[in-house]
């Protein structure tokens, strides 16, 4: 499967931006996917992810409650709503995808492909 991460840009603190990842080859319904995010000089550090049906998510600690993921497998497409941004979310975000499919995973060992990457910068 090849994903497509889109939707990053430079926001100020407090703003929102909604990130999407579109999935094109194998059927993308049966995947659990997953947003990561990567600072300069930092590990590739777990954000949210999501079961195959929607039906389980997770998200990390210093997220929880400001940012959501969704997924339309109509549309072969997951999100990432990013809201209250602080500078701190600065980073490139990717997403991931799982191909066992159950659960909201948070390791990347679990999944099996990734997106190239989009760059959110949030200013102070």
């Amino acid at each position: 499967v090849q994903l497509q991460a889109s939707g990053g840009g430079l926001v100020q603190a407090g703003g929102s931006l909604r990130l999407s990842c579109a999935a094109s080859g194998r059927p993308f319904g049966s995947y659990a996917m997953g947003w990561f995010r990567q600072a300069p000089g930092k590990e590739r550090e777990f954000v949210a992810a999501i079961s195959w049906n929607g039906g389980s998510t997770g998200y990390a600690r210093s997220v929880k409650g400001r940012f959501t993921i969704s997924r339309d497998n109509a549309k072969n497409t997951v999100y990432l709503q990013m809201n209250s941004l602080k500078p701190e979310d600065t980073a490139v975000y990717y997403c991931a995808a799982d191909s066992y499919g159950v659960g909201a995973p948070r390791s990347t060992d679990e999944y099996d492909y990734w997106g190239q990457g989009t760059q959110v910068t949030v200013s102070s």
